[in-house]
């Protein structure tokens, strides 16, 4: 009965894991030109969906209200969509001399390149207590960002690997992304009472859409005989990805909790997990306009799908020594502040 429950909690990883197992077992269902049709059903319609999704659940005036902190913005986008990939492709120089698979080495720079999720890192500054207006904000902002910086990015670092011409690339962007997203946010401002009232379970839909095209993915994965993946690699990646989270958690912690720099403890809540998480949802699509018919998208793709869930549980795992960490710091700046 626990397990159930746990299965329950867990559909998505549980999910993956299935998604991935189907298509070893029959690839050719999922793959270009299969009973699928996945160029069409997933290039198009299933990406499209994911963003006309997300148009319709972000809560557009719960961001502005967010939107005079502009120094937490600035650290946290900065942090985000510079600083990251930028370090990451400075240490993937360093890896770049190890037996390490190439081609999960590049999805270690393209995991960099990501921008913030909607969702975790929402969920984890409200569990902590921290500043969810910020972190709703950040990651609201820092994903329709992404739509634009994240291509380049990807582009500018990993160039050499995409044989998709530069605009092509753009316009299929705008018309699966940008306008189901803008779509969805107009859509949002004539049934807003009906979506308060009813809460349909957006988390769910981009899930279940999302899984479709991890597995159609894997499919062109294992139906390529010339790809290899060696567990030695993958359990190397593994542990560069928690370690490369934790060291990131901890330099926001540093930098944000010096003297000068003028935020709150629940400021830096928010900035930990707001500047280190990167999305999975955006991700796999934008990787999949990118790289489209690339015979190592799978691979690319493999640190990204090992991200998700690893944020999710270390972040869980956190929650209460960051929660106590927080009161006890807010409960020192209030005894410290003289009495009128």
């Amino acid at each position: 009965m626990r397990l159930l429950e746990r299965v329950r909690k867990e559909w998505f990883m549980v999910g993956i894991v299935v998604a991935i197992g189907a298509a070893k077992l029959e690839p050719s269902v999922g793959v270009n030109g299969g009973p699928l049709k996945p160029e069409i059903t997933v290039s198009y319609i299933a990406v499209a969906t994911i963003f006309f999704n997300s148009g319709l659940s972000l809560k557009t005036e719960e961001l502005t209200s967010a939107l005079v902190h502009l120094k937490l913005h600035l650290f946290i986008q900065i942090f985000t969509l510079a600083f990251f990939p930028a370090t990451m492709w400075l240490f993937l120089q360093l890896l770049s001399v190890t037996p390490i698979n190439e081609w999960l080495l590049k999805g270690l720079q393209t995991v960099g390149c990501m921008p913030p999720p909607v969702s975790s890192a929402v969920i984890l500054t409200k569990a902590v207590g921290g500043n969810e207006a910020a972190a709703i904000f950040n990651s609201a902002f820092g994903s329709f960002l992404g739509i634009v910086v994240t291509p380049v990015l990807l582009l500018l670092f990993l160039g050499s690997s995409s044989s998709v011409p530069f605009t092509s690339i753009f316009s299929q962007l705008f018309m699966t992304v940008v306008v189901p997203l803008v779509i969805g946010q107009i859509v949002r401002r004539y049934i807003k009472d009906w979506l308060e009232r009813r809460k349909p379970p957006f988390g769910v839909v981009s899930s279940s859409v999302l899984l479709m095209i991890i597995y159609t993915t894997f499919c062109d994965t294992f139906s390529n005989p010339n790809i290899d993946l060696d567990k030695f690699s993958l359990i190397l990646i593994l542990f560069i990805i928690v370690s490369v989270q934790l060291s990131f958690m901890l330099l926001t912690f540093v930098f944000s909790t010096r003297n000068n720099s003028g935020f709150t403890p629940a400021d830096t809540v928010a900035i930990i997990f707001c500047s280190t998480h990167k999305s999975l949802t955006l991700g796999i699509p934008m990787l999949k306009i990118v790289f489209a018919g690339h015979e190592h998208l799978s691979l690319i793709s493999v640190p990204l799908l090992i991200y998700h869930p690893a944020q999710i549980l270390l972040g869980s795992v956190l929650v209460p020594t960051i929660k106590s960490w927080m009161v006890s710091r807010q409960k020192g700046v209030k005894l410290t502040r003289p009495t009128v």
